[in-house]
């Protein structure tokens, strides 16, 4: 498939069928995918596979997240107790994640740099799958800030989670949306004059 097609009919995917994604597939597309430009060659980046009983991680810091007492509502256990139960079950229906990290450079300018680096290597990352027929999507849950995630996963102290990917063979594949085009939002400049 031509690249321009596969950037325009990749799609992210939140139902996935029952079977795993074999771990050795997952470090392939990785492999192709740190290829991506980043300033110096710093590659700031690092990847957590989660699957298998590891979702468990996942799963139990979301039912702790989903469980708390939301302020201002009065508190009712039995709903956080099922709110706790739903986070964790659509977490276990994930049949893998990998976790998407980049080292917190403490100067603004190099962060920024590694941030976009990163990006460019999730962006590969999600073309590469697609390409291979998996379907995944970018999430950046509430749960990415909590230490029994950051704990259960071994996330140090000067990473930050730039997404969490989830990842499986796609059960249904959702319709494309439109998207603005790019004219909309271009500006031209090719005179030296200046616009003012």
């Amino acid at each position: 498939m031509e690249l321009q097609e596969r950037i325009r009919t990749r799609r992210s995917v939140q139902v996935y069928e029952d079977r795993p994604v074999p771990a050795g597939l997952i470090e392939e597309l990785l492999e192709a995918a740190v290829w991506a430009p980043n300033h110096h060659l710093t590659q700031p980046w690092r990847f957590i596979l989660v699957q298998g009983e590891g979702r468990c991680r996942i799963a139990q810091a979301n039912r702790l997240l989903a469980e708390q007492e939301i302020p201002g509502v009065p508190s009712d256990l039995e709903r956080r107790a099922q709110r706790g139960a739903a986070a964790y079950a659509r977490m276990m229906a994930v049949p893998a994640f990998v976790v998407v990290l980049v080292a917190e450079d403490p100067r603004p300018a190099i962060r920024i740099e590694d941030l976009v680096a990163t990006s460019c290597v999730l962006q590969n990352l999600l073309l590469l799958a697609a390409d291979r027929g998996l379907g995944v999507a970018v999430k950046s849950y509430a749960v990415i800030h909590q230490p029994a995630f950051r704990q259960g996963l071994g996330i140090t102290p000067g990473e930050a989670v730039v997404a969490v990917l989830q990842v499986g063979y796609p059960a249904v594949i959702p319709a494309a949306r439109p998207r603005r085009p790019a004219r909309d939002v271009l500006r031209v400049v090719d005179t030296a004059a200046d616009p003012a």
